[in-house]
C-alpha cells in the first residue's frame, strides 16, 4: 500500500516552515550580496547592469528586482566558456555542460560550496518525498556533463542512502538490478519511467511488487495522467515531480511533496522565482501562466541574475511548506508548435491521449508541410492486445478529443507496440520536418 505521511518537523530545515517575512528578509539579504558578486567578479553583468542604468545598491526592495537586466542562454553561449564564472579556475571544483547540440554549449561551473549547497537540496527533495537514510537509490539519469546524475547521486549520498549508478540504458539491466537489489527510490525521467514499466511487462515481471517506494522524475514536462499510470503499475510507489535546470543548479530548483503533490514548492532560500510575459517581459502575478525566470542567490561560482528559463508554469501560494510552488511545467515557450495559428503543447497531447484506454503513452507529434499548409500527425502506440477496430475507434476519439478540446485538426496514426522510438533520456516528442519541405 503507497503511505504519504508527512516527514516530520525535525527533519524539515527550520526555513522550510518559515513565515513569509523572514523568507522574503533572507532572500533581500542574499540577493544583494549575490548582485555585488557577479558584478564585481562577471565583466559580462557589470556591462549588463551599466548598459540598463542600475546598480546593486539600487536593489532596496524585492519589487525593485524587475528593474535589472535578464540573462538568456545567449549570454552563456557569448561568454563560452568561462566568462560568466565568478570565481577564478583554482576554486572551480566541477564543470558541466550542455549538449551543445544548436550552437555552442553551456558551461555552468561550481565551487566546493555549491556543490554542497546543490546536494542539500536534493537530499531536502528526497524527504520531502519519503526519502530516508539507509535507503538504496536506483540512479537511472545519465552521468556526464549532464548535471541530473551526478547532481542527485550526491544529494542521496548526503542524505544517507547508497547510491547504485546505474545511468541511462540498458533496460533490460535496469530492470534486472532493481529486482536483485530492491532499491526503495529510482531517479529516471517520467518517459525512461515509461520505459522501464514495459520492460518490466515485457519479462513477465509484476510491477506492483517492486521495492520501488519514491520516484523522483524530472528533466521533462509530463502530466498527472502519466503519474496516475505510472503509480497504478508500481503500486507502492510515489512518482514526484522535480525540477531544475544547469544554467540555475541543475536538478534541486523544485520538488513536490508526498504529503500533497500539489505543485513544485521552489527552494526560495537559494532560488529567488519571477513569472513574466514571454513577449513583454513583464512581472506577472502570481497565479498568471507565463515564462518562468530564476535569480540565484547563493551560488559562488556562477550567479545568474533573471535567468529566462522559456519553462511555462504560474507561481502559488505554499501549501505543505512556506516556500511558493510552481505549478507542474506545461511545455517551453521555444517548443511551442504553432499550428495554423493555434499554440499546441505536447503536455495537451499527452493528457488526452492518455484518456483513452487503448493507447499507449508512447508517442511523437510530426510536422509536415503539404501545399503550403502545416499538418499534424500523431503517431501513438496501442496498448498490448489492441485489436484493429479498437485502434480505429482510439484513432478516431484522439481526433476528435484533440479537435474539441485543443482547437487543432490533427491525423491519427496508432502504430503498432514498440514502433514509436524510445529515449533513455529526455523523450523527443516533436519532429518538425516542415523546414525541409
Amino acid at each position: 500500500m503507497r503511505l504519504g505521511a508527512a516527514p516530520h518537523k525535525s527533519l524539515l530545515d527550520p526555513i522550510e516552515t518559515a513565515t513569509r517575512d523572514e523568507i522574503a528578509a533572507l532572500q533581500l539579504k542574499r540577493m544583494r550580496a549575490s548582485f555585488e558578486h557577479a558584478v564585481a567578479n562577471v565583466p559580462a553583468y557589470a556591462k549588463k547592469f551599466a548598459d540598463a542604468g542600475v546598480a546593486p545598491s539600487d536593489l532596496r526592495s524585492l519589487g525593485d528586482l524587475a528593474r535589472f537586466p535578464f540573462t538568456t542562454k545567449a549570454d552563456l553561449r557569448d561568454n563560452y566558456p568561462f566568462g560568466m564564472f565568478a570565481v577564478p579556475q583554482d576554486r572551480i571544483a566541477r564543470i558541466h555542460a550542455s549538449s551543445g547540440t544548436t550552437g555552442k554549449p553551456t558551461v555552468v561551473g561550481y565551487t566546493k560550496a555549491d556543490l554542497d549547497m546543490w546536494a542539500g537540496l536534493i537530499a531536502r527533495a528526497l524527504i520531502a518525498g519519503g526519502g530516508r537514510a539507509g535507503m538504496k537509490a536506483h540512479n537511472a539519469y545519465g552521468y556526464g556533463l549532464f548535471t541530473g546524475g551526478l547532481g542527485v547521486h550526491a544529494g542521496a549520498e548526503k542524505l544517507g542512502c547508497a547510491v547504485i549508478p546505474v545511468s541511462g540504458g540498458q533496460t533490460p539491466r535496469q530492470v534486472q538490478l532493481l529486482e536483485d537489489f530492491r532499491p526503495e527510490i529510482i531517479f529516471s525521467t517520467p518517459s525512461y519511467m515509461m520505459v522501464i514499466l514495459d520492460e518490466y511487462r515485457r519479462q513477465g515481471l509484476d510491477p506492483a511488487t517492486c521495492s520501488l517506494r519514491l520516484g523522483i522524475l524530472g528533466a521533462e514536462p509530463w502530466t498527472n495522467a502519466m503519474r496516475a499510470e505510472i503509480e497504478s503499475a508500481f503500486v507502492n510507489m510515489h512518482a514526484l515531480d522535480h525540477f531544475g535546470l544547469s544554467e540555475v543548479i541543475g536538478p534541486g530548483v523544485s520538488f513536490e511533496c508526498v504529503e500533497t503533490k500539489d505543485g513544485l514548492h521552489i527552494n526560495e532560500d537559494h532560488f529567488y522565482p519571477e513569472v513574466i510575459d514571454p513577449e513583454t517581459g513583464a512581472v506577472l502575478p502570481d497565479g498568471e501562466i507565463g515564462e518562468l525566470v530564476f535569480t540565484s542567490l547563493t551560488k559562488e561560482a556562477l550567479p545568474i541574475i533573471r535567468y529566462r528559463t522559456r519553462d511555462l508554469s504560474r507561481l502559488l501560494p505554499g501549501t505543505a511548506r512556506s516556500f511558493r510552488r510552481m505549478e507542474k511545467v506545461t511545455g517551453r515557450s521555444d517548443d511551442m508548435i504553432i499550428l495554423r495559428g493555434v499554440n499546441v503543447f505536447p503536455t495537451q497531447i499527452e493528457e488526452r491521449l492518455l484518456a483513452i484506454p487503448a493507447l499507449a503513452s508512447h508517442y511523437q507529434i510530426v510536422l509536415t508541410r503539404v501545399d503550403r499548409l502545416d499538418r499534424m500527425e500523431i503517431r501513438v502506440e496501442a496498448r498490448p492486445g489492441t485489436g484493429a477496430a479498437a485502434q480505429a475507434r482510439a484513432a478516431a476519439e484522439l481526433e476528435r478529443a484533440v479537435k474539441e478540446r485543443i482547437g487543432v485538426t490533427a491525423a491519427v496514426t496508432v502504430c503498432d507496440p514498440e514502433s514509436v522510438v524510445r529515449s533513455e533520456g529526455k523523450a523527443k516528442r516533436v519532429v518538425d520536418r516542415r523546414d525541409a519541405q
